[in-house]
Protein backbone atom coordinates (compact mmCIF):
# COMPACT_ATOMS: atom_id res chain seq x y z
CA UNK A 1 0.00 0.00 0.00
CA UNK A 2 0.97 3.44 -0.72
CA UNK A 3 1.76 5.88 1.94
CA UNK A 4 2.39 9.55 2.09
CA UNK A 5 5.75 10.67 2.86
CA UNK A 6 7.33 11.24 5.99
CA UNK A 7 7.12 15.46 6.26
CA UNK A 8 3.84 16.92 5.07
CA UNK A 9 2.89 16.53 1.42
CA UNK A 10 3.27 19.76 -0.56
CA UNK A 11 1.01 20.27 -3.68
CA UNK A 12 1.41 23.75 -5.64
CA UNK A 13 -1.80 24.76 -7.88
CA UNK A 14 -2.01 26.90 -10.71
CA UNK A 15 -5.01 28.49 -11.02
CA UNK A 16 -6.08 30.46 -14.24
CA UNK A 17 -7.41 33.77 -13.52
CA UNK A 18 -9.29 33.52 -17.03
CA UNK A 19 -12.20 34.66 -15.13
CA UNK A 20 -13.33 33.40 -12.07
CA UNK A 21 -14.65 29.61 -13.23
CA UNK A 22 -11.29 27.69 -12.84
CA UNK A 23 -11.50 28.99 -8.88
CA UNK A 24 -15.21 27.60 -8.84
CA UNK A 25 -14.05 24.00 -10.30
CA UNK A 26 -10.27 23.96 -8.21
CA UNK A 27 -11.77 25.28 -4.96
CA UNK A 28 -14.24 22.51 -3.84
CA UNK A 29 -11.70 19.75 -4.83
CA UNK A 30 -8.83 21.42 -2.47
CA UNK A 31 -11.36 21.65 0.27
CA UNK A 32 -12.02 18.10 0.09
CA UNK A 33 -8.85 17.59 -0.04
CA UNK A 34 -7.53 19.45 3.23
CA UNK A 35 -10.35 17.58 4.66
CA UNK A 36 -9.26 14.25 3.82
CA UNK A 37 -5.70 15.54 4.73
CA UNK A 38 -5.69 18.17 7.35
CA UNK A 39 -1.99 18.97 7.28
CA UNK A 40 -1.53 18.93 3.48
CA UNK A 41 0.70 22.16 3.03
CA UNK A 42 -0.46 24.18 -0.16
CA UNK A 43 1.52 26.64 -2.54
CA UNK A 44 -1.13 28.55 -4.73
CA UNK A 45 -0.03 30.42 -7.76
CA UNK A 46 -2.80 32.57 -9.46
CA UNK A 47 -3.19 36.14 -10.94
CA UNK A 48 -6.65 36.20 -9.23
CA UNK A 49 -6.96 38.42 -6.14
CA UNK A 50 -5.89 36.96 -2.90
CA UNK A 51 -9.28 38.20 -1.54
CA UNK A 52 -10.81 36.21 -4.15
CA UNK A 53 -8.94 32.81 -3.54
CA UNK A 54 -9.81 33.32 0.21
CA UNK A 55 -12.92 33.45 -0.43
CA UNK A 56 -13.68 29.96 -2.07
CA UNK A 57 -10.35 28.00 -0.23
CA UNK A 58 -11.14 27.17 3.14
CA UNK A 59 -7.89 26.65 4.65
CA UNK A 60 -4.16 28.21 4.50
CA UNK A 61 -1.90 28.48 1.74
CA UNK A 62 0.66 29.91 0.19
CA UNK A 63 0.46 32.66 -2.04
CA UNK A 64 2.22 33.32 -5.48
CA UNK A 65 0.28 36.26 -7.17
CA UNK A 66 1.43 35.48 -10.79
CA UNK A 67 0.00 34.13 -13.56
CA UNK A 68 1.08 31.59 -16.09
CA UNK A 69 -1.55 31.69 -18.94
CA UNK A 70 -3.79 34.30 -19.95
CA UNK A 71 -6.06 31.82 -22.19
CA UNK A 72 -7.62 34.61 -24.45
CA UNK A 73 -7.23 38.69 -24.84
CA UNK A 74 -11.06 39.55 -24.10
CA UNK A 75 -12.88 42.42 -24.93
CA UNK A 76 -15.31 41.82 -22.37
CA UNK A 77 -16.96 38.36 -21.20
CA UNK A 78 -18.55 37.27 -24.21
CA UNK A 79 -16.36 38.87 -26.87
CA UNK A 80 -12.64 37.61 -27.49
CA UNK A 81 -10.33 39.50 -29.11
CA UNK A 82 -8.63 37.31 -31.78
CA UNK A 83 -5.30 39.54 -33.06
CA UNK A 84 -4.29 40.56 -29.53
CA UNK A 85 -4.53 37.07 -28.70
CA UNK A 86 -3.00 35.60 -31.28
CA UNK A 87 -0.04 38.16 -31.10
CA UNK A 88 0.09 37.06 -27.35
CA UNK A 89 0.56 33.52 -28.04
CA UNK A 90 3.25 34.03 -30.40
CA UNK A 91 5.15 36.42 -27.98
CA UNK A 92 4.54 33.60 -25.30
CA UNK A 93 5.97 30.77 -27.05
CA UNK A 94 8.62 32.78 -28.88
CA UNK A 95 11.77 31.45 -25.72
CA UNK A 96 9.43 28.66 -25.12
CA UNK A 97 12.46 26.80 -23.76
CA UNK A 98 13.69 29.17 -21.60
CA UNK A 99 10.16 29.54 -20.47
CA UNK A 100 10.09 25.76 -19.42
CA UNK A 101 13.51 25.90 -18.03
CA UNK A 102 12.55 28.97 -15.86
CA UNK A 103 9.60 26.97 -14.86
CA UNK A 104 11.32 24.03 -13.77
CA UNK A 105 13.73 25.99 -11.58
CA UNK A 106 10.83 27.67 -9.92
CA UNK A 107 9.12 24.01 -8.85
CA UNK A 108 13.09 22.89 -8.61
CA UNK A 109 13.50 25.29 -5.51
CA UNK A 110 9.58 24.90 -4.37
CA UNK A 111 10.04 21.17 -4.15
CA UNK A 112 6.33 20.12 -4.00
CA UNK A 113 5.15 16.31 -4.25
CA UNK A 114 2.64 17.08 -6.72
CA UNK A 115 1.63 19.74 -9.36
CA UNK A 116 -2.08 20.44 -10.03
CA UNK A 117 -2.75 22.67 -12.61
CA UNK A 118 -6.09 24.43 -13.90
CA UNK A 119 -5.56 24.77 -17.03
CA UNK A 120 -2.08 26.33 -17.59
CA UNK A 121 0.34 24.45 -19.45
CA UNK A 122 3.38 25.99 -18.79
CA UNK A 123 3.62 24.24 -15.32
CA UNK A 124 2.87 20.97 -16.61
CA UNK A 125 5.91 21.35 -18.99
CA UNK A 126 7.95 22.69 -15.97
CA UNK A 127 7.44 20.09 -13.72
CA UNK A 128 7.99 17.45 -16.34
CA UNK A 129 11.63 19.09 -16.64
CA UNK A 130 12.16 19.21 -12.93
CA UNK A 131 10.89 15.53 -12.86
CA UNK A 132 8.08 16.46 -11.02
CA UNK A 133 4.74 14.28 -10.90
CA UNK A 134 1.58 16.57 -12.53
CA UNK A 135 -2.19 16.64 -12.97
CA UNK A 136 -4.25 18.61 -15.26
CA UNK A 137 -8.24 19.16 -14.63
CA UNK A 138 -10.80 21.57 -16.28
CA UNK A 139 -13.24 20.76 -18.43
CA UNK A 140 -11.60 22.24 -21.64
CA UNK A 141 -7.76 22.77 -22.31
CA UNK A 142 -5.74 25.65 -23.90
CA UNK A 143 -4.36 23.81 -26.66
CA UNK A 144 -7.58 22.56 -28.05
CA UNK A 145 -9.26 26.08 -28.11
CA UNK A 146 -6.10 27.63 -29.48
CA UNK A 147 -6.72 25.06 -32.35
CA UNK A 148 -10.06 25.91 -32.68
CA UNK A 149 -8.98 29.65 -33.41
CA UNK A 150 -5.77 29.51 -34.65
CA UNK A 151 -5.73 26.24 -36.41
CA UNK A 152 -5.24 27.44 -40.30
CA UNK A 153 -2.84 29.76 -39.54
CA UNK A 154 0.76 29.07 -40.92
CA UNK A 155 2.21 29.91 -37.42
CA UNK A 156 0.31 27.73 -35.37
CA UNK A 157 1.48 24.47 -35.58
CA UNK A 158 5.02 24.70 -33.24
CA UNK A 159 2.95 26.81 -30.71
CA UNK A 160 0.14 23.90 -30.83
CA UNK A 161 2.73 21.31 -30.53
CA UNK A 162 4.50 22.73 -27.78
CA UNK A 163 0.84 23.41 -25.77
CA UNK A 164 -0.32 19.75 -26.50
CA UNK A 165 3.15 17.99 -25.33
CA UNK A 166 2.64 19.93 -22.00
CA UNK A 167 -0.79 18.11 -21.54
CA UNK A 168 0.48 15.15 -22.70
CA UNK A 169 3.25 14.99 -20.04
CA UNK A 170 1.19 15.05 -17.02
CA UNK A 171 0.01 11.86 -15.30
CA UNK A 172 -3.62 12.69 -15.57
CA UNK A 173 -5.87 14.87 -17.17
CA UNK A 174 -9.04 15.07 -14.76
CA UNK A 175 -12.02 15.91 -17.28
CA UNK A 176 -14.87 17.13 -15.07
CA UNK A 177 -18.42 16.77 -16.18
CA UNK A 178 -19.60 18.47 -18.50
CA UNK A 179 -16.50 19.01 -20.76
CA UNK A 180 -15.20 19.40 -24.06
CA UNK A 181 -14.39 15.62 -25.57
CA UNK A 182 -10.09 16.38 -24.97
CA UNK A 183 -9.66 13.07 -27.76
CA UNK A 184 -6.11 14.54 -27.98
CA UNK A 185 -5.57 13.43 -24.55
CA UNK A 186 -5.51 10.03 -23.58
CA UNK A 187 -4.51 9.80 -19.99
CA UNK A 188 -8.39 11.70 -19.52
CA UNK A 189 -9.95 10.67 -16.31
CA UNK A 190 -14.06 11.97 -16.70
CA UNK A 191 -15.41 12.65 -13.27
CA UNK A 192 -18.57 13.52 -11.65
CA UNK A 193 -19.54 17.53 -11.72
CA UNK A 194 -18.13 20.09 -9.54
CA UNK A 195 -19.98 22.43 -7.30
CA UNK A 196 -19.80 24.44 -4.23
CA UNK A 197 -23.00 24.49 -2.94
CA UNK A 198 -23.77 27.66 -0.27
CA UNK A 199 -26.40 28.21 2.00
CA UNK A 200 -30.34 29.21 1.12
CA UNK A 201 -30.55 32.77 2.92
CA UNK A 202 -33.65 33.24 0.77
CA UNK A 203 -35.94 34.44 3.90
CA UNK A 204 -33.15 36.75 5.39
CA UNK A 205 -32.53 38.40 2.30
CA UNK A 206 -35.68 38.97 1.64
CA UNK A 207 -36.05 40.81 4.53
CA UNK A 208 -32.63 42.93 3.96
CA UNK A 209 -34.52 43.85 0.41
CA UNK A 210 -37.63 44.62 2.10
CA UNK A 211 -39.28 42.39 -0.62
CA UNK A 212 -43.30 41.96 -1.19
CA UNK A 213 -44.50 38.16 -1.21
CA UNK A 214 -44.90 38.76 -4.99
CA UNK A 215 -41.42 39.88 -5.72
CA UNK A 216 -38.61 38.01 -7.76
CA UNK A 217 -34.85 37.85 -7.29
CA UNK A 218 -32.48 37.53 -10.60
CA UNK A 219 -29.10 37.69 -10.20
CA UNK A 220 -27.52 39.35 -13.14
CA UNK A 221 -23.19 37.29 -12.99
CA UNK A 222 -21.08 37.35 -16.05
CA UNK A 223 -18.18 35.92 -14.42
CA UNK A 224 -15.02 37.66 -13.69
CA UNK A 225 -14.50 38.96 -16.68
CA UNK A 226 -16.38 42.21 -17.54
CA UNK A 227 -19.23 42.61 -19.36
CA UNK A 228 -21.89 45.53 -18.60
CA UNK A 229 -25.55 44.80 -19.61
CA UNK A 230 -27.33 48.53 -20.54
CA UNK A 231 -29.60 47.73 -17.47
CA UNK A 232 -29.86 51.86 -16.88
CA UNK A 233 -32.03 52.10 -19.41
CA UNK A 234 -34.25 48.62 -18.81
CA UNK A 235 -37.92 48.80 -18.09
CA UNK A 236 -39.62 48.56 -15.26
CA UNK A 237 -41.30 45.35 -14.69
CA UNK A 238 -43.55 44.83 -11.69
CA UNK A 239 -42.39 42.18 -9.15
CA UNK A 240 -38.92 42.04 -10.32
CA UNK A 241 -35.80 42.80 -8.52
CA UNK A 242 -32.27 42.59 -10.39
CA UNK A 243 -29.04 42.16 -8.54
CA UNK A 244 -26.21 43.56 -10.28
CA UNK A 245 -22.44 44.38 -10.02
CA UNK A 246 -21.55 47.37 -7.83
CA UNK A 247 -19.04 48.53 -10.58
CA UNK A 248 -22.14 49.20 -12.57
CA UNK A 249 -23.08 51.99 -10.25
CA UNK A 250 -26.77 51.46 -10.92
CA UNK A 251 -29.06 53.55 -8.98
CA UNK A 252 -32.81 52.14 -9.37
CA UNK A 253 -35.10 51.23 -6.83
CA UNK A 254 -35.57 48.10 -8.30
CA UNK A 255 -31.71 46.58 -8.77
CA UNK A 256 -29.77 46.65 -5.64
CA UNK A 257 -25.49 46.12 -5.46
CA UNK A 258 -24.78 42.77 -5.31
CA UNK A 259 -21.52 43.66 -3.22
CA UNK A 260 -23.75 45.83 -0.24
CA UNK A 261 -25.66 42.43 0.19
CA UNK A 262 -22.98 40.96 2.55
CA UNK A 263 -23.04 37.47 1.40
CA UNK A 264 -20.87 35.27 -0.39
CA UNK A 265 -21.55 34.42 -3.77
CA UNK A 266 -22.72 30.61 -3.48
CA UNK A 267 -25.00 31.65 -0.70
CA UNK A 268 -26.38 34.78 -2.63
CA UNK A 269 -26.61 32.32 -5.99
CA UNK A 270 -28.66 29.44 -3.86
CA UNK A 271 -31.54 32.35 -2.83
CA UNK A 272 -32.49 33.85 -5.70
CA UNK A 273 -35.01 32.74 -8.04
CA UNK A 274 -33.04 32.83 -11.64
CA UNK A 275 -29.05 34.04 -12.63
CA UNK A 276 -28.62 35.46 -15.73
CA UNK A 277 -25.52 34.95 -17.00
CA UNK A 278 -23.16 33.40 -19.92
CA UNK A 279 -22.15 29.78 -20.37
CA UNK A 280 -19.22 28.97 -17.98
CA UNK A 281 -18.38 25.76 -15.75
CA UNK A 282 -18.86 27.23 -12.28
CA UNK A 283 -21.94 29.26 -12.70
CA UNK A 284 -24.03 26.54 -14.55
CA UNK A 285 -22.48 23.82 -12.30
CA UNK A 286 -23.29 25.77 -8.59
CA UNK A 287 -26.68 26.64 -10.57
CA UNK A 288 -28.13 23.81 -11.50
CA UNK A 289 -26.86 21.90 -8.23
CA UNK A 290 -28.53 24.22 -6.00
CA UNK A 291 -31.75 24.08 -7.73
CA UNK A 292 -31.83 27.54 -9.78
CA UNK A 293 -32.92 28.68 -12.82
CA UNK A 294 -30.64 30.11 -15.57
CA UNK A 295 -31.35 32.49 -17.81
CA UNK A 296 -28.50 32.70 -20.02
CA UNK A 297 -26.49 34.86 -23.64
CA UNK A 298 -24.64 32.82 -25.50
CA UNK A 299 -20.65 33.95 -26.26
CA UNK A 300 -19.89 34.66 -29.03
CA UNK A 301 -17.74 31.66 -30.57
CA UNK A 302 -16.66 29.66 -27.87
CA UNK A 303 -16.52 26.34 -28.26
CA UNK A 304 -16.31 25.37 -24.80
CA UNK A 305 -20.07 26.39 -24.42
CA UNK A 306 -21.99 23.80 -26.43
CA UNK A 307 -21.40 20.85 -24.47
CA UNK A 308 -21.90 23.42 -21.16
CA UNK A 309 -25.73 23.79 -22.65
CA UNK A 310 -26.32 20.20 -23.65
CA UNK A 311 -25.89 19.61 -19.76
CA UNK A 312 -27.76 22.24 -18.86
CA UNK A 313 -30.51 21.60 -20.79
CA UNK A 314 -30.56 18.23 -19.37
CA UNK A 315 -29.84 19.01 -15.56
CA UNK A 316 -31.88 22.69 -14.90
CA UNK A 317 -34.31 24.90 -15.85
CA UNK A 318 -32.77 27.37 -18.21
CA UNK A 319 -33.84 29.35 -21.32
CA UNK A 320 -31.62 31.19 -24.03
CA UNK A 321 -32.02 35.10 -24.49
CA UNK A 322 -30.23 37.06 -27.53
CA UNK A 323 -28.66 40.40 -27.61
CA UNK A 324 -32.10 42.16 -28.60
CA UNK A 325 -33.76 41.02 -25.38
CA UNK A 326 -30.59 41.70 -23.07
CA UNK A 327 -30.11 45.20 -24.82
CA UNK A 328 -33.86 46.11 -24.14
CA UNK A 329 -34.47 44.49 -20.71
CA UNK A 330 -37.62 42.99 -22.15
CA UNK A 331 -37.10 39.59 -20.36
CA UNK A 332 -40.63 39.33 -19.01
CA UNK A 333 -41.28 36.55 -20.90
CA UNK A 334 -38.24 34.68 -21.06
CA UNK A 335 -38.27 34.64 -16.85
CA UNK A 336 -41.97 33.36 -17.05
CA UNK A 337 -41.25 30.70 -20.00
CA UNK A 338 -38.37 30.29 -17.43
CA UNK A 339 -40.13 29.24 -14.15
CA UNK A 340 -42.88 27.31 -15.95
CA UNK A 341 -40.46 24.31 -16.71
CA UNK A 342 -40.92 21.29 -15.64
CA UNK A 343 -37.97 20.76 -12.83
CA UNK A 344 -35.69 17.99 -13.21
CA UNK A 345 -33.67 15.80 -10.78
CA UNK A 346 -31.05 18.35 -9.12
CA UNK A 347 -27.39 16.91 -9.55
CA UNK A 348 -24.89 16.15 -6.96
CA UNK A 349 -21.54 17.04 -7.66
CA UNK A 350 -19.66 14.26 -6.41
CA UNK A 351 -16.97 15.36 -8.85
CA UNK A 352 -15.08 16.92 -5.81
CA UNK A 353 -14.28 14.26 -3.33
CA UNK A 354 -13.75 11.85 -6.44
CA UNK A 355 -11.09 14.61 -7.74
CA UNK A 356 -9.54 15.20 -3.80
CA UNK A 357 -9.14 10.97 -3.64
CA UNK A 358 -7.39 10.55 -6.85
CA UNK A 359 -5.17 13.76 -6.06
CA UNK A 360 -4.69 11.99 -2.87
CA UNK A 361 -3.61 8.74 -4.41
CA UNK A 362 -0.93 10.16 -6.40
CA UNK A 363 0.32 12.02 -3.09
CA UNK A 364 0.98 9.16 -1.88
CA UNK A 365 2.65 7.51 -5.04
Amino acid sequence: MNRLPPHPPHLFVDISSHGLGHLAQVAPILNELFRLLPKLRLTVRSGLALEKLRARLHSDFAHIAERSDFGFIMHDALCIDHAATATAYRAYHANWPQRVAAEAALLGALRPDLVLSDVAYLPLAGAAKAGIASLAMCSLNWADLFAYFFGGEDWAPPIHDQMLAAYLSAECFLRLTPAMPMSDLPRRHTIAPVATIGRDCRTPLREQLGCTPDEKLVLIAFGGIDKEAPVKRWPHTADLRWLVPQSWRVERDDMTAIEALGLPFTDLLCSVDAVLTKPGYGIFTEAACAGIPVLYLRRDDWPEQDCLIDWLKDKARCHEIDDNELSSGQLKAALAALWQQFTPPIPHPTGALEAATLILDWLRR
